[in-house]
This record gives C-alpha cells, structure tokens and sequence, in this order.
C-alpha cells in the first residue's frame, strides 16, 4: 500500500504505526461500533489502546475514558483524546467507571488486553445493547454464556485486518491530522531488537522503533 510520495523522516514514525498498531486500534473502535457523540471505555493502555483512544476521538466519540496506571501512558492518552483516566482494576474499575457514566455504563469499550480479567472489565463496564471490540489476543480468557446472554451486549473482534485501513489511515497521517507516531518513545539499532522487546515488555517503553 503506497504512500503518496517518499514520506519525510518525521512521518515515518506514524506511517508505521499505520501498518500495526494504529490500524488494530482503528479496527478495535470499529468492532466497538463507536459512532459520533459515544461514550467510549478503553481497557490498555499499550500502544494498541492508546491508539484505539486516537481512533475513538476520530469517529467523534465525545467522553472517552482510558484505563491506565502509567502516568507517561496517561499523558498520551491524553494527548490522543482521552477525557478521563481510571486507575482502579477489576470491581473498583467498573464502579468508577459506571460513576462516570452516571449508572449507565459505556456505549463502546475496547479492549486491547486479551486476559481473562481484561475482558471481564470491558464485558461490566458496557451498558446493556453496547458493544466490545476486542483485539487483544485472548490468553485464559473463558466466558459464562448465560451471563452473557443476559447482557445484551455485542460482541466483535479478532486480527485487525489492517489492509481495510489503510487508505483512510494513510490520509490521515498523510494531512497532518493524526500523529501515531508517538507511541515509539523508544528508538533503538536494528541489532538490539531483543532490548526492544525487553523494554515494552518490562513497561519501559510504549512501543520500540528499530532502524538499520
């Protein structure tokens, strides 16, 4: 998929956030069914949940609400659109978001985790006939059919299909209207790709840059 022209350094950074990161967050909000006027939950805050901020704030969602404890991740969701921040996990999480959703709850969450506890939380803090879109690679997560059932809430998600995008994504990026590209906070050489691991996996760093 090619960009208009060579883009400049500047933009490199957000062009490849456009190819991973920020087209599964797009297609998290998408899946979420978020729509102008929304009130939108975030469940991770990673480079993925961040993004689904970004593209949540892109679709006009009016109130949306990041979940992180990281305050570097905090600052950024904020940049990227997010309204409010909850710190608090599992029912202290739910009862603070359903606080500031007034008892309703949120029309669209996204959830970018894939644990079992991640998903129960998005699950909760929809509000009946709401929708989760969740991109976060399931791991030990097992859901209860018959809580479910009785939830009325749509589910949708699964590997982003990224390609579907990618010409809005690159417009965008292309205009000046988004910067994706700041999820790499960390830049590193080609040959220190296990550091880069190391450093998002130890929360040292949102997203890692690798350059020849």
């Amino acid at each position: 998929m090619p960009t208009p022209e060579v883009p400049s350094a500047e933009l490199v950074p957000s062009f490849l956030a456009a190819s991973d990161v920020l087209g599964t967050g797009w297609f998290a909000a998408i899946a979420a069914n978020v729509k102008p006027g929304a009130t939108v939950v975030v469940v991770g805050d990673g480079a993925v949940g961040l993004l689904g901020v970004l593209s949540a704030r892109e679709m006009g969602a009016e109130q949306i609400i990041a979940m992180s404890r990281h305050e570097k991740r905090q600052k950024l969701a904020r940049e990227f659109g997010a309204t409010g921040i909850v710190t608090e996990r599992g029912d202290e999480g739910v009862a603070r978001i359903m606080e500031l959703t007034k008892g309703v709850g949120a029309d669209s969450v996204l959830e970018c985790v894939g644990t079992r506890e991640s998903m129960t939380q998005a699950i909760r803090s929809t509000r009946p006939g709401g929708s989760v879109g969740y991109v976060g690679v399931p791991h030990g997560v097992e859901l209860d059919g018959e809580k479910l059932f009785y939830t009325h809430i749509h589910l949708h998600g699964g590997p982003a299909p990224v390609r579907r995008f990618l010409p809005k994504l690159i417009d965008l990026v292309w205009k000046g209207k988004i910067n994706p590209g700041k999820v790499f906070d960390l830049t590193l050489p080609l040959d220190q790709v296990a550091e880069g691991y190391r450093a998002m996996d130890e929360r040292r760093a949102i997203k890692a840059l690798l350059r020849p």
